[in-house]
């Protein structure tokens, strides 16, 4: 059963994370395609000034706006892990395109209760693209309503995918490859970016692996809000798994058990 949350309280919500991004977005932009400190984490990933600036400006506003919210961050860490209501932030999605002065980078914000994401926001000002979503509220891009595509069939989809060396060495997909050949047209649109093209009907599914959950907790609520699903490749409907395959619904379930066997 969905957690209730009031309209107003959705609201309250969609207002500050929309602010939040319009804030992290003039932080992203003066640092894209600068001279700026970048950092790499014990995992080999980078991190920048700019991440770190944009989690700090984001989890100052969330701790006075919604003091004993829990928060969960890619560059610092959890806190009030056992609160009912949590914030997911991922400063900079994909920074190593930041990095290299690619403009499909984006922030995430997302808010849940009772572990059910309620909330979510994706902000790509370099794109000049932001897609939002709550609970009853629908899907959308901009002032655009948006939604998944009606495409039935593997044969005719487009897949996307995060990175196929990745995904392939999790052992999480074993039938990717059977898959990408079934398919009309692949692409490895990754990132944010991959989920959001399913959620607004210009691909049929989004398949990824190694993300995390600040990575994932947005794009399942826009994509369910737009006629999607969002499951792992074991089909479990949980943004703390391994993996990510993410679809407009109707070729799912076909698409997972293509995933599931190596045949």
């Amino acid at each position: 059963m969905q957690p209730f949350t009031s309209q107003s309280e959705l609201l309250r919500w969609r207002d500050t994370a929309l602010s939040l991004c319009d804030e992290a977005d003039e932080l992203a932009l003066a640092g894209f395609r600068r001279d700026i400190r970048i950092d790499t984490k014990p995992d080999k990933s980078l991190v920048t000034e700019i991440d770190r600036s944009i989690e700090r400006l984001v989890r100052g506003r969330l701790n006075r706006e919604f003091p004993g919210a829990g928060i969960v961050g890619e560059e610092e860490g959890t806190e009030a892990a056992d609160a009912s209501i949590c914030w997911y932030v991922d400063p900079i999605d994909a920074t190593h395109n930041f990095v290299r002065g690619i403009a499909v980078f984006a922030t995430l914000l997302a808010v849940a209760v009772d572990g059910e994401i309620q909330l979510g926001v994706v902000s790509a000002p370099a794109m000049r693209e932001r897609w939002v979503a709550w609970r009853g509220g629908g899907a959308w891009r901009g002032s655009d309503r948006i939604s998944v595509s009606k495409v039935a069939t593997i044969e005719q989809s487009q897949l996307l995918y995060g990175s196929r060396r990745d995904d392939v060495a999790s052992g999480l997909v074993p039938g990717f490859d059977a898959a990408m050949e079934a398919a009309w047209r692949t692409r490895g649109f990754g990132d944010f970016w991959g989920h959001m093209l399913v959620a607004e009907g210009a691909a049929e599914a989004m398949i990824e692996t190694g993300a995390h959950p600040w990575d994932w907790a947005a794009p399942l609520v826009i994509v369910e809000e737009a006629g999607g699903r969002f499951t792992t490749a074991a089909g479990e409907r949980t943004i703390d798994g391994g993996s990510a395959v993410v679809t407009n619904g109707l070729i799912h379930d076909a698409l997972l058990r293509r995933l599931r066997t190596d045949r």
